[in-house]
């Protein structure tokens, strides 16, 4: 059985609809402060309604809510997070309570109800301000910002209740997560699904800085293979955190006209788009790129995606949203390119679980 915290959300959400197309019984726990009821109708769409899933409606920073959801648990996905640098800034106190306080009760509910393994969503902004390009495990620079601060001391509590009470733990820095659920509204919404929702509508694309600032885009399709591989891996893979990216760098620039020619597909006056650039943002780091050979090497990870591959995959339904049309959950569109089945790669997983 397996617990995915922050259910709700864009990962969350994923990750339940993969885990109960494969055949799993899954808890999910999330307070609906970030995630949506609607992502859990898409994701529970075409695999029995509830037969296989039970929610737990409530906060991780309540522990008996924790020890409820982990209860006869074997796998926990922890995902649940405020997941944003700007809001951080802004409010660094509920930033640390949910992210550090809510993951320490997870942490303690999960050793208490004897779970097997915690895999848990950290991010590629503890990497700081380190200078290396592309950045590697064994080494990262100052955080920027509270987010930054909590996903980093995430990192130590897991790695110290492995070294204490025995706790299977495994850490998954994400670089830029994009896929089908991410929310386009909202102050500190994702830069895919917010463009593509502002160029629809006629809004403009802001970029902070010079539009060369460069990120590692990964879809969501290679963050879920990351979650399974990291739940069976072999224990000596454990205590560790990994990179979980394509090991691509794509500058803002470069993005914008990617997702501008997509729109152009379907109507050529798209391509007459143009980006306002603003001045650089507090927090944000200015090079990511990830190196992937840890990953590679420990968990067998093998990206299925990059992000050409994703845009085209999840395009139509961040256009469909951004058009107030109903999505489903199980469409696989594309616009111009090339569609993949993303549980290919994780089916063989779980065949024998």
């Amino acid at each position: 059985m397996w617990l995915i915290t922050g259910v709700a959300g864009f990962i969350g959400s994923n990750l339940l609809e993969d885990l109960l197309s494969l055949g799993q019984t899954v808890v999910g726990l999330d307070n609906f402060r970030t995630g949506h009821r609607a992502n859990l109708d898409e994701a529970l769409l075409g695999h029995g309604g509830t037969s296989r899933f039970r929610m737990v409606e409530g906060d991780i920073r309540d522990l008996d809510t924790c020890r409820a959801a982990c209860k006869g648990v074997d796998f926990v996905l922890h995902h649940a997070a405020l997941g944003s640098v700007p809001w951080s800034i802004n409010d660094p106190v509920e930033t640390n309570s949910v992210n550090v306080n809510g993951f320490l009760n997870i942490l303690v509910a999960a050793k208490e109800a004897g779970v097997s393994r915690v895999v848990y969503a950290s991010s590629s902004a503890v990497y700081g301000d380190i200078a290396d390009y592309p950045q590697v495990e064994e080494r990262t620079g100052r955080v920027l910002s509270p987010y930054a601060a909590s996903k980093a001391t995430n990192e130590t509590y897991a790695q110290a209740f492995q070294a204490c009470y025995g706790l299977s733990t495994i850490g998954l820095r994400y670089f830029n997560v994009f896929g089908r659920r991410q929310d386009p509204a909202g102050a500190y919404a994702a830069v895919i699904p917010r463009w593509i929702d502002n160029l629809l509508h006629g809004r403009a694309c802001h970029i902070f800085g010079d539009g060369e600032t460069t990120r590692d885009f990964c879809y969501v399709a290679n963050v879920i293979q990351a979650n399974l591989l990291a739940a069976y891996a072999d224990r000596e893979a454990t205590g560790e955190v990994y990179n979980v990216a394509c090991a691509h760098s794509v500058s803002l620039n470069e993005l914008f006209t990617m997702l501008r020619d997509q729109l152009a597909l379907e109507d050529p006056s798209f391509a007459r788009a143009k980006p306002a650039y603003e001045s650089f943002r507090p927090g944000d780091i200015r090079f990511s790129c990830a190196a992937i050979e840890k990953a590679r090497t420990k968990l067998a990870f093998s990206p299925t995606h990059d992000v050409g591959d994703g845009i085209a995959e999840a395009f139509a339904w961040y256009a469909k949203k951004a058009r107030g049309i109903s999505t489903d959950g199980r469409t696989r569109p594309v616009l111009g390119g090339k569609t993949r089945n993303s549980r290919n790669s994780t089916q063989s997983l779980l065949a024998a679980s």
